[in-house]
């Protein structure tokens, strides 16, 4: 049973393995759902799927096995010129309550088939054919009470029964841009549970062999709260060229602190010297020495640089090379003093990859970190994770 789904889901490029599938039946024999094909869906989709990164992939094969929906489907065929827009009739309300739906799915496929078997030209503005601006139920940019729309940008009327548009999914796929639930789902990776604090969470478990052992005196035990305990400091590139990467560094902080409790962070601009600030309003004023950075928090820190890693050579190489102020040390130095407090370090450079062959900053940088920079993309930042583990 679902045997020829279980391949259907393999070609579609699911990781998906008979242990789960077993799971899956053993799921249905204890009528986790009956008869309903949605329930059946985010059942099937709970125990099959184990990475939010191939959910398209996943209804793109239900919707083949379950609903008939080829690879290549009807739509395909159309010619592109049929679809341009071009006339558009403009019905009157009366017009538009006059017109009649066909009345069922069924029928309007049937139907559909035989225009597409028939037709040898465009049409527009016409109430029969495949085509645009008409009342037609098949086409774009017309208007009919239950239709099938096909390679329209957008929606119209909004009365499709059926959308037949070219599909652009936005996966979370290797090199997709980071969004907030994506950077927590990938940080996940990073945590290490243990119990810390004052005891004020019921230990169910030691409760009840207490209360065992005092043949059914209630004994109620309780434990420390689980946390987080992994430690995270994060240094964040800002202004210059960093401007345009804002929305990311926004998202990236945003799930960083919702994941873990112990976080630190600090900024600099281009490359770190021998102070990093808390408030950039007053970085001049207020700036905390690099050095204390490496005598406040111990070695079991993870740290991150977020930053494109642009900038002139002589700002990490060289004393005076930064483009604010009298460097007394090279970048270099206060860089690899950091990379030898915390070992356990990584670069996420926002920059697309592909580009970062035409940056000598990038290189050099890239050599400092021994390889250790990675790209702000899902792939990127789960490497860099494995890197911090």
């Amino acid at each position: 049973m679902f045997v020829q789904f279980f391949f259907v889901l393999r070609r579609h490029g699911l990781p998906v393995s008979i242990t789960e599938l077993l799971d899956l039946l053993e799921a249905l024999s204890a009528h986790v759902v009956f008869a309903d094909v949605e329930a059946f869906y985010t059942l099937a989709r709970t125990i099959l799927v184990k990475d939010e990164a191939y959910y398209d992939r996943f209804d793109r094969a239900f919707a083949e096995y379950f609903e008939g929906v080829e690879r290549v489907d009807l739509a395909a065929s159309i010619p592109e010129e049929w679809l341009l827009p071009s006339l558009q009739r403009q019905l009157s309300e009366q017009d538009k309550a006059a017109l009649k739906g066909l009345g069922s799915l069924d029928e309007l496929m049937k139907q559909f088939r035989e225009r597409l078997a028939e037709q040898e030209k465009r049409h527009a503005g016409g109430n029969k054919w495949i085509g645009t601006g008409g009342t037609s139920p098949f086409g774009a940019y017309g208007y009919n009470p239950e239709g099938i729309r096909i390679g329209q940008d957008g929606s119209n009327a909004r009365r499709a029964v059926k959308v037949w548009d070219k599909r652009e999914f936005q996966d979370l796929d290797a090199e997709q841009a980071l969004h907030n639930r994506s950077i927590q789902l990938a940080l996940r990776a990073l945590r290490k549970f243990a119990r810390t604090g004052a005891a004020t969470e019921l230990d169910l478990s030691g409760t009840i062999k207490a209360t065992s052992k005092k043949a059914g005196l209630l004994d109620l035990q309780w434990q420390p709260e689980r946390h987080n305990a992994v430690k995270i400091l994060i240094l964040f590139d800002v202004g210059g060229s960093m401007d345009d990467y804002i929305y990311e560094c926004e998202q990236l902080f945003s799930a960083v602190r919702t994941e873990f409790k112990h976080l630190e962070f600090f900024y600099f601009h281009n490359c770190v010297y021998e102070g990093v600030w808390k408030d950039n309003k007053r970085r001049l004023q207020s700036q905390i020495s690099t050095r204390d950075l490496l005598h406040k928090f111990s070695a079991d820190y993870k740290l991150i640089f977020v930053g494109d890693a642009t900038m002139g050579p002589y700002e990490i190489a060289y004393p005076g090379g930064s483009v604010e102020h009298w460097n007394e040390e090279a970048g270099a130095v206060w860089l690899e003093r950091l990379l030898t407090h915390f070992q356990k370090a990584v670069w996420l450079n926002p920059q697309p990859a592909r580009q970062w062959r035409w940056y000598q900053s990038i290189q050099m940088l890239e050599k400092i970190m021994e390889g250790r920079m990675q790209p702000l993309t899902l792939q990127g930042l789960q490497s860099a994770i494995r890197t911090l583990l």
